[in-house]
Parts: structure tokens; sequence; C-alpha cells
């Protein structure tokens, strides 16, 4: 059984996930880290912790959700994963960095990419990829049906949706997936999303304006 933890980072308070299993094995999710503060206390967590970081996997590739991508990948020698279509975004990491005044050493480069038509393994357990294109051209949610929870980067918040007016976003393919991959998942599913507090399905499809079920 996958439990997850959720700590806020960088300036746009980006949500970056650990997912642990019983091993104290550890994949995380969207590293946001913004500085050395930041990364130190992250990854005192995780030694202080006893977990063995596995894999960085992301929802999507925006620069809030990278910048702790390559301080990890040097600290603990693990791959980093996410899905093809986001490439272009990444390729552009550099550009968005300095538009919103980030400092990026270098752009992380993807050593696997993640497919929403295979489970992505994480030793015993698996989480469900689906590919939810519009916030970003190659944004996935990670589905664990065990724990009843869906990560769900930044195409669904509570009360919102993800924005659609940066490079590759377009609204109507962002509502579409909504409705298609996350609005068919059970409704006591809770989403943890990219920014911002947890829901639930059932919440969205009552109350979320943009996309009321």
């Amino acid at each position: 059984m996958l439990n997850i933890q959720t700590f806020v980072f960088n300036p746009f308070r980006e949500n970056t996930h650990l997912l642990i299993n019983e091993k104290n094995e550890c994949w995380i999710v969207d590293p946001g880290m913004f500085d050395t503060e930041e990364t130190n206390y992250f990854i005192d967590h995780i030694n202080k912790s006893g977990f063995k970081p596995q894999a960085i996997i992301n929802t999507h590739t925006h620069i809030d959700h990278i910048l702790g991508v390559q301080a990890l990948t040097d600290a603990y020698k693990i791959p980093f994963g996410m899905h093809l279509s986001d490439v272009p975004v990444l390729n552009n990491a550099m550009n968005s960095a300095a538009m919103f005044g980030f400092q990026l050493q270098q752009t992380p480069v993807a050593n696997f990419y993640i497919d929403e038509h295979t489970p992505f393994k994480l030793g015993d357990d698996q989480l469900e990829v689906r590919f939810t294109p519009g916030h970003s051209p190659g944004s996935i949610v990670f589905y664990y049906p065990e724990g009843r929870w869906v990560i769900g980067g930044d195409v669904l918040f509570a009360g919102s949706i993800g924005r659609t007016d940066l490079p590759g976003g377009d609204f109507n393919t962002l509502i579409n997936s909504i409705r298609k991959e996350l609005f068919t998942l059970p409704d006591s599913t809770t989403v943890y999303p990219g920014h911002g507090p947890s829901t639930t399905i059932d919440a969205e499809k009552k109350y979320n304006p943009f996309v009321k079920a």
C-alpha cells in the first residue's frame, strides 16, 4: 500500500508529492524546490525518514514542477520520467524560467517516458496512468485505486482548472480530459492537485464552475 506525503514549494506554491511503500521505497512526483533551502529541507526529510528514492515521475513539465529535478537526480542518481508529448514544454524550460524570474542552471533530461497505456509499477504497487492534455500537451495523472486517490497535476483544482493560455494549452481539450479521465473515477476519489488543497471527484462534479458534471 502506498502512502502519500505532500510538500509546498516555490513562489507558485506548487505541490510536490512523495509516494512511499512498506519497504520505504519512494517515488517523487513533480519536485518543485525553488532554492537551496527548499532543496535541503526536502532531501533532509527523505534521508531522516529512511526513504529510498527510486525515480522522479512528473505529471507535466512546466517550470514550477521541474525546478528540483536536477538536484534530486544528482543527489540520488535516480531516473526522471515524463510523458513524451510534453518534451516541447521541457525543451522550453530555460525560456520559461527567464520569463518567470526563476534560476534554472540546466534543463533536466528525461531518462524514460511514461505511457498512458501501461500501468506504472512502483515496487509491488502500480499506478494507472491517464492522459489528460489541455493544460500542457503531455499532462498525465496518476490514479491509485487501492488508496482511492489520484495525483492530478494542474488539470483539476479545488473549484478551478489548470490554465490553458500557455504554449500547448487548450481549454476545450482540458475540459474533455477532465470529463473523460477524471470524472469517470469513483466519486469518493481524493484529488491531490499540483496547487492548493485536495478535493474529491464528487465535490468537483457538483461545485466546480468550470466543469460541472
